[in-house]
């Protein structure tokens, strides 16, 4: 059976072909440069490989105000794809006095290598506090995303992108950097007649793992033959006090060893995109992306993309969640271009102390079950503790402690 197609109907490439690279790359010295920083090499990535797809480059301005203030943009036919983060390069005044009336510019790394063309380019005003605002429902400057726009130049540029090869970090990571061609290519390879996604950025315990093979046993109850599950997390830039990403690639593939999630019908891939910690205007990005990637459902947790108020407490003197938890799953389900896409709400997993084993929260017998949070988590970790028995398998969880270690 056929996957999902993917938004706008055909996955983007932007990467230059091999007979014309030689051509372009020489092309490229005799441009006019613009710096880009890691952060924009990780967009690039993003674009070049479709995972944005119809979108064929950095936005103009036209599809800026519209991811701004309608989180979709309207195709020449007429019909809506769902884009609700910007993806946009900024550039500085003296830049954009530079370059604004060229034709064509290259894009430079920090090592000084051209990694891309960007063909025709619109520069126009960045409206920061307006960004920030519609983006994230507050301006607060000490939010990591925020504070990073802030500090970006006043103009920004957009235009079609040609990259002259695949992104690569050369971090031992890159075998799991699939892009979603592949990702497709894949499951049809192992017979996969139906694809759920499950986005995440922290470590794996059980409680995850239950509610990954409940789905596919649901899905398999519905008529599927041959679910297959798209272990996806998030591979570009976090927060410094999130777990690193290679930490998190070993904590999954101990998962995957231990038999908690079967390998046999798992493909654990790294989403590139950097995180923006936009709750749920940003989840609908994570979900828009893995349809390209080919999945059919998407598995949505508590809290997605949230992160806690950069100042606000709550009644009992911890930060409170930026965003409502629960208000990235309804977000999802009314989103503009996300019809075809089957959201899975998160059912909320503890430690039943009652089985010994992670299971789903009853709240008729609220006292039989434990919440282990990550703060608590990490303090286990940090003491040489081991959490409740089955909250975590055993080799995923000595690569926490050693992490945790490693810090100490």
């Amino acid at each position: 059976m056929s996957l999902i197609a993917p938004d706008g109907g055909a996955l983007v490439d932007l990467i230059v072909p091999d007979n014309q690279r030689v051509k372009k790359r020489a092309e490229a010295t005799d441009l006019p440069k613009i710096p880009v920083t890691d952060y924009d090499v990780q967009w690039i990535h993003v674009l070049s490989e479709g995972w944005a797809s119809p979108l064929r480059g950095f936005m103009r301005e036209d599809e800026f105000l519209q991811t701004l203030h309608f989180n979709c943009l309207r195709q020449h036919d007429g019909t809506r794809v769902n884009m609700s983060i910007p993806i946009t390069l900024d550039v500085s005044t003296d830049n954009f006095n530079r370059l604004k009336n060229q034709k064509a510019v290259a894009l430079v790394n920090t090592e000084g290598n051209a990694v891309a063309i960007l063909r025709d380019p619109e520069f126009y005003p960045h409206p920061k506090e307006e960004r920030a605002a519609r983006t994230f429902g507050l301006t607060h400057p000490a939010h990591p995303s925020i504070e990073r726009i802030n500090a970006m130049g006043n103009y920004l540029v957009g235009g079609e992108l040609e990259v002259f090869d695949r992104i690569t970090y050369n971090d031992g990571l890159d075998q799991y950097r699939l892009s979603p061609a592949e990702i497709r290519a894949e499951f049809k390879r192992r017979g996969a007649d139906v694809v759920y996604a499950f986005q995440l950025r922290n470590p794996i315990h059980n409680g995850h793992a239950l509610l990954m093979n409940e789905t596919r046993d649901e899905l398999k109850k519905q008529g599927y033959q041959n679910p297959m599950l798209l272990l996806h997390p998030l591979g570009g830039w976090t927060k410094a006090d999130d777990v690193p990403l290679q930490v998190r690639m070993r904590q999954h593939d101990a998962v995957l060893e231990d038999g908690v999630l079967d390998a046999d019908t798992t493909v654990v891939s790294i989403f590139p995109s950097p995180m923006l910690y936009a709750g749920p205007t940003e989840v609908q990005w994570h979900a828009k992306a893995r349809m390209n990637a080919g999945a059919d459902y998407f598995i949505v947790g508590r809290d997605p993309a949230g992160m806690p108020h950069p100042e606000r407490l709550d009644s009992g003197g911890k930060s409170a969640p930026l965003y409502d938890p629960w208000h990235g799953v309804k977000a999802l389900q009314a989103a503009v271009g996300l019809e075809r896409l089957k959201i899975v709400p998160f059912r909320v997993a503890a430690y039943d102390k009652a089985a010994g084993k992670m299971g789903f929260f009853e709240p008729n017998r609220a006292a039989d079950f434990l919440f282990v949070s990550g703060s608590q988590m990490r303090e286990y970790a940090r003491n040489g503790e081991s959490p409740p028995d089955g909250f975590m398998s055993e080799k995923a969880w000595q690569v926490i402690v050693e992490y945790y270690a490693s810090l100490d």
